[in-house]
């Protein structure tokens, strides 16, 4: 079960408003929390599947929430 904490609600708060950005924007957005803990705990999301972590075309590590699932389509088939 993935645990909750105040940094881990900042963090992921910032990426949902942002709809994804690089790591130095998200860790500057958040003046509460030092470079370092932004790090940490994006690693840790991301190592939980939380937030995807991508190395971008202008040689940043970019980070975004996932696509959300979607469960199994049924439809009703007429003979």
């Amino acid at each position: 079960m993935a645990s909750h904490t105040p940094v881990t609600d900042s963090i992921l708060g910032a990426v949902n408003r942002t709809h994804g950005c690089d790591l130095d924007t998200l860790a500057k957005s958040l003046p509460e929390l030092t470079w370092n803990q932004v790090f940490l705990e994006v690693d840790r999301l991301s190592r939980q599947g939380q937030v995807l972590v991508t190395f971008g075309v202008e040689r940043r590590y970019m980070i975004r929430l996932p696509e959300p699932k979607q469960g199994p389509t049924t439809r009703s088939v007429q003979p």
